[in-house]
């Protein structure tokens, strides 16, 4: 499951209407849960800011968009902002190894969609698209990758064997030359733009330090084909991401835990592009990308307790 997020008044209201006994009482089951229980769910583990913002947030309830004036719960999932209640300067901001693109497909609902996380907290680094309107990419499809699993999909650890493959044939003669020619025909990267600090932060030689840029694709499962069948997509290198199971909460039945939500694959792609292709060792540098996703991920579970859901 590649998108989707809370409904954050729905939710509220829904745990508000518990009352304060019922969450004290709520707060203290899970106060005795054992550590193997909190070992299960990845997201005990992070390396966050603050989150008394949010909380600060919670109790006073929706807020104005700053831009658009819609009352909203934390942010404002349209126009990408941080409401009224939780100061910019509260809120985190990643510093990203590479450029995100998420295509959103038209029919996913804006207010359960996770990719406003990534561009909330990581703006300079983050684009979100509507389809159908999405950038070409076919000039630059040797330092592109796309995040979708299928039959040809590799994992990240072979990023770097791949993307060779992808530049170092040269360059073609003219454009009619490349039309219909396979991958193995797309130019090679000037040696200025490789050395580019601004593009690469890590100082590895690695092929795998071509990618300049990821594709993810926000859409239930059942909505993805109309995106991934777009021929402005084709030909892209394709990366599989199948060692992580998901804590979203709203995942789709019938499909493996292994999909993940939009924020959660942007997550753990990067963790593994850290240490798979720059070859560093992961210090917890892009954990604030699950702010919002973790502190909503423990308001649904205490809301879940506290009605006998779980």
């Amino acid at each position: 499951q590649l998108t989707m997020a809370l409904n954050s008044s729905t939710l509220l209201n829904e745990e508000n209407a518990q009352g304060p006994k019922r969450n004290t009482e709520c707060l203290k089951s899970l106060e005795l849960q054992t550590p193997s229980s909190f070992q299960d769910n990845p997201l005990q583990q992070l390396q966050l800011a603050s989150q008394e913002v949010l909380e600060k947030a919670k109790k006073s309830g929706r807020s104005k968009c700053p831009r658009c004036n819609s009352s909203r719960m934390f942010y404002c999932y349209t126009c990408f902002v941080p409401v009224e209640t939780v100061p910019t300067k509260e809120i985190p901001t990643v510093k990203l190894p590479l450029k995100i693109d998420i295509i959103k497909h038209p029919n996913e609902t804006d207010g359960k969609s996770t990719a406003v996380h990534a561009k909330l907290l990581a703006p300079d680094d983050v684009t979100i698209y509507k389809y159908p309107c999405i950038p070409e990419y076919e000039e630059k499809r040797h330092e592109i990758a796309l995040i979708f699993p299928g039959p040809n999909s590799v994992s990240v650890k072979d990023i770097a064997f791949h993307l060779q493959k992808y530049t170092k044939e040269g360059v073609c003669a003219s454009d009619d030359d490349c039309s219909r020619e396979p991958l193995l025909k797309q130019a090679r990267l000037e040696p200025e733009e490789e050395k580019n600090p601004n593009e690469c932060i890590s100082s590895s030689r690695s092929e795998g330090t071509r990618l300049k840029k990821i594709i993810f694709i926000d859409s239930t499962w059942n909505q993805t084909n109309k995106i991934i069948t777009d021929e402005r997509l084709q030909g892209l290198l394709q990366i599989e991401l199948k060692t992580r199971k998901t804590c979203f909460w709203r995942h789709q039945k019938g499909k493996p835990d292994t999909y993940l939500s939009t924020i959660e694959a942007i997550y753990y792609f990067l963790v593994d592009y850290h240490q798979e292709i720059l070859k560093e060792s992961y210090k917890g540098q892009y954990d604030n990308l699950l702010f919002f996703f973790s502190f909503m991920h423990t308001l649904i579970k205490d809301a879940k307790c506290c009605t006998g859901k779980e």
